[in-house]
């Protein structure tokens, strides 16, 4: 059945609201980053969610709304964010939006608050009562703690200004039933960026996302080949994105997606409070946005040099206080192994001695005097439970930040404790060492290393690897 409005389909930015560093609306970023986004989508939702509506008031969510009219100037189409927990507000928000140049509004599942069924769809009722502009419904229970009940929103879809919903919920079965009740007579626009492809392949006509302020030219091709019946093409792009969709949605609100664009050179602030303190992202995810924004070709990569130690493996062991000849005089066990797929390939150098000799004063060392970046770790296979013979590993990168240590203090840590126990069972480490040796790891990890559980395989087998050329199995 064709959409009540025929611009009502394709990729449609939540946008982020550009704050100034006094936390007032920047209207020049606004007017930019509309500017940028233009050719790539099919219109615009300010203050909305990601928009953090809540925390503007009427005043500034109408000058938004304004703004992003002006600056279209009738070539897209804009569905203005006009949510509240009340009605009386909802109405005036509403209001407001019409009076701006809207096309349409998106309005929330009543909020903090819960009516009962009957409540919510007379909020909705009233709205549109109230109103000459087509209305959306927003479901989003992520942050309402209440989902737009099925049948009431069955309901509500006879009536004639209400147009479309807004499922934000990421539950393909609300989804599924959705589409089921309303039988076409409103349309369904995804609102999670995780379930995009599945959603358009159920019978979604759209898509509002935070994530299209980001990628939106990724979403077109999605919704292109879906439209098409590629679905294999759909599916590729879709895990293309998966990893910075996951992160968007996890912190929710724009403070992710500023985070992005900023990296991207389109200056939009940060959050305001309580998310600009409360909200903040981990070391570990920005390092994660920045890298996936470099693949996806956003910010020009970084070129730092790396490249594992090299030359005779004897002469490998200098950053650990142990030369080439000491390891000839002393016959040390050395072995090394290499293992995966770029950046997920790693390098493990090994030496192996006596605690009374030449790799036990190496591993004192290590620990009494860690170099900054490059801290040793001791070996574990769980909690206080360390391997035998005692092993550190130490990383040949520097580690800037929390992402790259957590590959070493995780993945990394847990694969080489698995090869010593591994080669102890099997006898090629033998246990007689178990209490008169110790083993230092040189671990190359890429620093732009991000899957996990590859990591671990190629750190297994690098490890097995060096240990068995270590100890002449």
């Amino acid at each position: 059945m064709p959409a009540k409005l025929p611009w009502l389909r394709g990729v449609f930015p939540a946008l982020v609201t550009p704050f100034t560093k006094d936390e007032e609306v920047d209207e020049p970023a606004l007017r930019a980053l509309v500017r940028h986004l233009l050719p790539h989508v099919d219109g615009f939702v300010p203050c909305g969610t990601t928009g953090e509506f809540p925390y503007m008031t009427p005043d500034e969510q109408k000058r938004v709304i304004s703004i992003v009219v002006d600056e279209v100037a009738g070539r897209k189409p804009i569905i203005a964010g006009t949510g509240a927990a009340g009605t009386k507000e909802t109405i005036l928000l509403a209001r407001n939006a019409k009076e701006a140049g809207a096309n349409a509004c998106l309005v929330v599942t009543p909020f903090f608050l819960h009516p009962s069924d009957k409540g919510i769809y007379q909020h909705f009722y009233d709205v549109a009562m109230a109103v000459d502009i087509p209305i959306l419904l927003y479901n989003i229970p992520q942050v309402v703690d209440a989902y737009l009940p099925r049948n009431v929103v069955e309901d509500l879809s006879d009536i004639p200004n209400i147009v479309g919903i807004k499922d934000s919920s990421g539950n393909l079965t609300y989804t599924m039933e959705i589409l089921e009740m309303v039988q076409g007579r409103i349309d369904v626009f995804v609102g999670h960026d995780e379930v995009v492809l599945p959603a358009l392949a159920g019978g979604c006509t759209g898509m509002i996302l935070a994530s299209a302020n980001v990628y939106p030219e990724v979403w077109q091709q999605v919704y292109a080949a879906v439209q098409e019946g590629r679905i294999e093409e759909a599916r590729a792009l879709q895990r293309s994105v998966q990893k910075l969709s996951r992160i968007f949605c996890r912190y929710g609100g724009g403070l992710a997606v500023k985070q992005a664009l900023n990296m991207m050179g389109i200056p939009v602030g940060q959050a305001r409070r309580p998310l600009k303190v409360g909200g903040s992202l981990t070391h570990e995810d920005r390092a994660e946005i920045q890298l996936e924004l470099e693949r996806l070709g956003k910010v020009a990569p970084d070129d730092s040099a790396y490249a594992p130690p090299d030359g005779p493996l004897a002469g490998r062991f200098a950053a650990l206080g142990i030369s080439a000849e000491q390891v000839k005089a002393a016959s040390l066990r050395v072995g090394t192994g290499t293992a995966g797929v770029e950046p997920e390939n790693v390098q493990i150098d090994l030496v192996a001695g006596p605690k009374d000799g030449l790799v036990g004063e190496a591993f004192a060392l290590q620990l009494t005097y860690p170099r900054h970046g490059y801290e040793a770790l001791t070996t574990i296979l769980e909690p206080n439970l360390t391997v035998r013979p005692s092993t550190l590993i130490v990383p040949t990168a520097e580690l800037r930040n929390l992402r790259q240590a957590n590959m070493i203090y995780g993945p990394t840590q847990a694969a080489v404790a698995r090869a010593i126990v591994d080669a102890l069972e099997d006898g090629t480490i033998p246990k007689s060492a178990m209490d008169t040796h110790v083993m230092l790891v040189q671990a190359s990890v890429h620093p732009k290393a991000l899957d996990r559980h590859a990591l671990y395989h190629a750190v297994l087998a690098a490890t097995n690897a060096a240990i068995r050329q270590a100890f002449g199995a």
